[in-house]
């Protein structure tokens, strides 16, 4: 990929100057504003750059960083990659003497419903009772209870991330719970229960239900394929789950999961870490900065990359179409821009591709840093696309 990365760069790098009616005016009215502006419009074929301002200047992205994770994951790991929670115990004449445990590995949508389908797998088996309890085996994640730079970020973003985690480490109303162990424990007890299976025991040795596995097998539950989670997690931006594969990717460790992704980018893209200056996966640090310039880089490269390509830009949100309502009233906009947005307070951003009136497919970025709106973004989106 570094021809198609070199040549990337030397194409944004010989922008021709903007000319379109409105851009310039745009940014003059936000800077104005006291808002910062890095954005740019690309052409998706040659990398031609047609309106751009301060592309080349990084500043906070939100939740467009999951652009750059999403990517590097999908490359690296491949679309149809899995992960497995294994379920250990010693089972005899359908019983298991002694607890039954659960070995997480980083599956971020081990949800009640598909706990539900194990136990009806841990059922065919032949298990029918267990004379210990539930116990977690979180040991495939380090102890680093969140990554670097989000001691500014608000606590309602902030569910634990642990190698089992269930419904995302969040309760009844929506919100972090406290004990996410004490959630999943609860939670896979009651499912085991309702399918037939006694739990007879209680939470014994170091007395919180945590500990290695037995060393007998008895079943796995495979994730979603890694195409599905990406969809999720762009679509629904979700921090909670890109969260979770940051940290599996770097076998456990957020920064080693960022370093690899650092370290993709490096070399497929000969972006170096002053281009990919991040702390997280999924853009909730403003310790993170990106450039337009960054962005529209990796965009093209995912556009034109044969092998996960499609399931990247397939991944983004279709403006128009699917559960998502057309924040701008432009109806010509309506199947016509794939985006991915981001918010933090004083940070609006937006990247993706659009589809001019033409036929034409280009490339955006627009990072704004500032007191601004939803409409500030979308009204130069709507003259680009129109």
């Amino acid at each position: 990929m570094r021809p198609l990365a070199l040549t990337l760069s030397l194409s944004l790098l010989s922008a021709l100057p903007s000319g379109a009616q409105g851009f310039r005016p745009w940014v003059r009215s936000l800077e104005a504003r006291g808002i910062a502006v890095s954005a740019g419009l690309w052409d998706v074929d040659t990398g031609r750059a047609l309106e751009r301002h301060d592309d080349a200047v990084a500043l906070v992205p939100a939740s467009t960083t999951k652009v750059v994770t999403t990517y590097a994951l999908l490359k690296t790991l491949k679309p149809d990659s899995t992960i497995e929670t294994e379920v250990w115990g010693d089972l005899k004449d359908g019983v298991v003497q002694g607890d039954l445990t659960f070995k997480g590995d980083g599956d971020p949508l081990f949800t009640s419903e598909r706990i539900w389908m194990l136990a009806q797998s841990l059922k065919r088996l032949g298990l029918q009772r267990v004379t210990g309890t539930i116990r977690l085996d979180q040991s495939a994640f380090d102890a680093q209870r969140q990554p670097q730079g989000w001691e500014n970020t608000s606590a309602d973003v902030l569910p634990e991330v642990r190698a089992l985690s269930v419904d995302f480490n969040r309760g009844e109303n929506g919100r972090p719970v406290a004990d996410p162990d004490r959630l999943a424990r609860e939670t896979i007890l009651r499912i085991l229960q309702e399918t037939g299976i006694a739990v007879e025991g209680r939470p014994g040795g170091n007395g919180n239900g945590n500990g290695p596995a037995v060393p007998r097998k008895l079943a796995t539950w495979t994730s979603p394929p890694l195409r599905a989670l990406v969809q999720d997690i762009n679509k629904w931006s979700n921090n909670f789950m890109i969260e979770m594969l940051t940290r599996r990717y770097g076998a456990g460790s957020w920064p080693r999961g960022v370093q690899r992704i650092q370290a993709f980018y490096q070399t497929a893209f000969n972006l170096g870490p002053e281009a990919i200056q991040i702390t997280d996966g999924s853009g909730l640090s403003k310790d993170n900065r990106l450039s337009a310039r960054t962005l529209a880089i990796i965009l093209r490269g995912a556009y034109h990359d044969f092998e996960v390509g499609s399931e990247f830009v397939s991944s983004l949100k279709i403006i128009g179409g699917e559960p998502w309502k057309l924040r701008m009233k432009d109806p010509n906009l309506t199947r016509r821009v794939r985006v991915k947005t981001g918010h933090l307070d004083r940070v609006t951003s937006l990247c993706g591709y659009l589809q001019t009136l033409d036929g034409k497919v280009r490339v955006f970025a627009i990072l704004l840093n500032g007191p601004a709106r939803d409409e500030d973004v979308w009204e130069q989106v709507s003259r680009w696309a129109n």
